[in-house]
């Protein structure tokens, strides 16, 4: 049996939904908090394989001349049988703002910050 391929979690007014393997155009990684639901295609996604799991990222937001704003999800690696039953698991989110210092001159200040937030939920896996 395959691995999980739908994950569902939620933290600190944040709701995340990621589902692999979808076909092209539908929505494989949803991202609600309290100001924004938006819902990301396959192709929108950045998916990075670490020692930590894998990372999912997607832009949430590009302002010009100040920056963007982009959410990393730490997907874990999940094991056992009966994946078709949800798998209570727990990971993070980053929120990263990524910030331009145009016109201003040399600067030595730092360009991201992040916000890091705990998630818990459930893996599974659903036929396609």
């Amino acid at each position: 049996m395959a691995g999980p391929n739908s994950y569902s979690l939620q933290g600190s007014q944040l709701s995340i939904g990621y589902n692999t393997g979808v076909a092209v155009g539908l929505g494989a990684f949803f991202y609600q908090d309290a100001f924004q639901t938006l819902t990301f295609a396959q192709d929108q996604l950045r998916v990075v394989t670490s020692e930590i799991g894998t990372l999912v990222t997607v832009t949430l937001r590009i302002t010009p001349d100040l920056g963007s704003t982009s959410f990393t999800l730490v997907v874990p690696t999940v094991s056992g049988q009966g994946l078709e039953a949800p798998i209570p698991i727990q990971t993070l989110g980053v929120t990263t703002l990524h910030r331009l210092f145009l016109g201003r001159g040399p600067s030595q200040e730092q360009t991201e910050l992040y916000t890091v937030t705990a998630l818990a939920g459930t893996a599974r896996y659903i036929p396609l």
